[in-house]
């Protein structure tokens, strides 16, 4: 079995590189043609007769050999040069959570890591036009179930998987931004700075070769990327149709488990979530929940150096106990605490800066469900 390295074969590099051939098929071509440099010698009558392939992906491949010897060879030098690695099916180290789902993707390109197979990790993803709750909660989770040892997967988008990416880093926790692009091309360009910090504690990943654009068609199919490196998937805001629903359709197809965070029936952002809810999906109301329906666990050296005991008065009890995932309101916490304005500032910031809630909107709090209290 190969070990991935920085020196490619420049026919695997070529066939990994062919965006419009799945890869499934590409498995199965090399399954007909072990030395790949005799799939590449083939002329068009040849490449005619080879079966199970489409017309147009018969197309494609006469297309692909159109690349010359001396292209392949800066192609895979520039790799080398900007520290692009690339893993194939068949070798050690491919992620096993991949290997077997419908279609993987032939080839991996990828800078930085690739997620450790004896950790879990979860997906976490969700509407670009999110709102500030949902980037909220969006970033809670991903912080903590990162600072559990959880790999978060996403697709650096903008929106909810932007934020999961934030919090996992601000954990200081390992995630991983699957792209639509080529995995020297950054998009959203805004998002350059989380790019280059994903490959220092996580990684950067794409089926797509270096310099290849992102297109609209791409988005829908790194979706099965981001579920199928995943144990679960958190969708956090979705609207009726949106791409969070094709990545929640592929986990359903893999197998995994999805979770949606509910949200308000009057607001768009909520109604893909609350439909996934109504068909079966779980409903994700806290990480304490959500930690134990999954069985993870977290590593007991870390939990003795990093997850500490923390106290609470009477007053800050009381009024943690009255908040949940969904935000409350100043007048609300009033209402169900009994306690004056004065009290309840005072009581809300405290437990604010001990982490045990978040304020979503302005005077609008919820709980994270993070720590151990005595």
């Amino acid at each position: 079995m190969r070990q991935p390295d920085n020196c490619y074969n420049k026919f695997e590099f070529w066939l990994a590189g062919i965006p419009s051939i799945s890869g499934r098929k590409k498995i199965y071509l090399k399954s007909l043609f072990p030395q790949l440099e005799e799939l590449y010698q083939l002329n068009i009558k040849q490449i005619q007769k080879i079966p199970s392939l489409t017309e147009r992906e018969k197309e494609h491949l006469k297309t692909s050999k159109q690349i010359s010897d001396f292209k392949l060879e800066k192609e895979l030098e520039y790799c080398i040069q900007n520290q692009i690695k690339l893993i194939l099916w068949e070798d050690k180290g491919y992620p096993s959570r991949l290997k077997h789902i419908y279609n993987p993707p032939y080839g991996l390109y990828y800078r930085g890591s690739l997620p450790k197979e004896t950790e879990p990790a979860i997906a976490i993803v969700g509407a670009r036009n999110c709102s500030l709750y949902g980037k909220k909660i969006a970033e809670a989770v991903g912080f903590h179930l990162a600072k559990s040892g959880v790999s978060i997967i996403s697709g650096m988008a903008l929106g909810i998987d932007g934020a999961s990416h934030q919090g996992a880093l601000q954990a200081e926790g390992k995630t991983y931004g699957i792209l639509g692009s080529g995995i020297d091309v950054c998009y959203p360009a805004r998002n350059k700075i989380l790019y280059e910090k994903l490959q220092i504690d996580g990684g950067v990943i794409s089926e797509y070769p270096p310099h290849t654009q992102p297109l609209a068609m791409f988005f829908p199919q790194r979706n099965r990327i981001i579920s199928g490196l995943s144990d679960a998937v958190i969708i956090v805001e979705a609207k009726e149709k949106s791409g969070s629903l094709i990545t929640a359709d592929f986990a359903l197809e893999q197998g995994k488990e999805i979770y949606a965070v509910p949200g308000r029936i009057d607001d768009i952002l909520s109604q893909g979530t609350n439909q996934l809810i109504r068909q079966g999906a779980g409903i994700f109301l806290s990480i304490e929940d959500f930690q134990k329906e999954m069985n993870i666990f977290i590593d007991s050296m870390k939990t003795s150096k990093e997850k500490q005991k923390i106290v609470l008065a009477k007053l800050e009890r009381l009024v943690y106990h009255c908040l949940g995932l969904n935000p409350k309101n100043l007048e609300e916490l009033i209402l169900d605490t009994g306690l004056s304005f004065a009290e309840l500032i005072e009581n809300l910031e405290s437990l604010r800066e001990k982490g045990c809630i978040l304020e979503v909107y302005k005077n609008y709090f919820i709980r994270t469900d993070s720590s151990d209290f005595v």
